[in-house]
């Protein structure tokens, strides 16, 4: 598994920032329609006591020439992919909405190849065992901003202006299509532990669906409520890096003190 951000071909993996020598690892990975540079504010706050790489996706941005990815699993394995299989930093990840699921699936991918992640923090999505039936990738265009602009999660001024967004769309229906079919394949519970983040007013997932993560571990659990809805991690972005610095010093060997 060759590290491409490292190696010159940032294709999978962006860093904003550089870290300390030794830094933790934490892979951020974006929500539906996200990109890399939704995690800058993250690097810029946690570096350079943590090295912060911030996936992403094809068909976006500088990757808009390539395939969408048909499924969470593919992005997933993706970025494992994209780890180098040598290196023995400590890793975390972080996922936002799609990008907790993405994270999850990543997850079973590291414990299953022996590396286990120190710790997975899962942000504003249900546990799979809480799933509801997506439809709104079987909807029209009109549908499809509707529900955005519900969530607040793209600038309204981007999805009122024509031609940025055509160039929003296409990801957009693309991501909600991999979350509308995803199906999580039957195993074993993680072994690592899992932070759970979520908004109070989070019109898509509620407190008690996102503390159904808890069942998909056999490490310890942590679950935090903050003020806000789908995105309260932009508002309450202090707060969350708070919780992830004591996260990294709690569970992520080595990360040590500085953190």
């Amino acid at each position: 598994m060759a590290d491409r951000s490292s190696a010159g071909h940032p294709k999978w993996l962006r860093r904003f920032h550089e870290p300390d020598p030794g830094a933790p690892r934490l892979i951020c990975l974006p929500h539906a329609g996200g990109s890399a540079s939704f995690y800058f504010p993250v690097s810029r706050a946690l570096s350079p006591a943590v090295d912060v790489r911030a996936a992403q996706y094809p068909g976006r941005q500088d990757r808009a020439a390539e395939p969408f990815a048909r499924s969470l699993q593919e992005l997933a394995q993706g970025v494992f992919h994209a780890l180098d299989e040598r290196d023995e930093t400590p890793l975390a990840l972080f996922g936002h909405s799609m990008g907790a699921l993405v994270g999850f699936e990543l997850a079973r991918l590291l414990e299953n190849a022996g590396r286990p992640p120190a710790v997975l923090f899962l942000s504003g999505r249900r546990g799979p065992s809480a799933e509801r039936t997506e439809t709104v990738h079987l909807g029209d265009d009109a549908r499809l901003i509707e529900e955005v602009m519900r969530l607040d999660g793209t600038d309204s001024a981007v999805l009122k202006d024509e031609d940025l967004l055509q160039l929003v769309l296409p990801a957009l229906r693309a991501d909600y299509h991999a979350v509308g079919t995803y199906r999580p394949v039957p195993g074993p519970p993680l072994g690592c532990p899992l932070v759970v983040l979520t908004g109070d007013a989070d019109p898509r997932v509620t407190p008690d669906e996102a503390r159904t993560w808890e069942k998909e571990t056999d490490g310890p659990f942590e679950f935090h409520v903050h003020p806000g809805g789908h995105f309260y991690l932009v508002a309450e972005q202090q707060a969350v890096l708070d919780r992830v610095r004591a996260a990294l010093r709690r569970f992520g060997p080595g990360t040590g003190a500085a953190v």
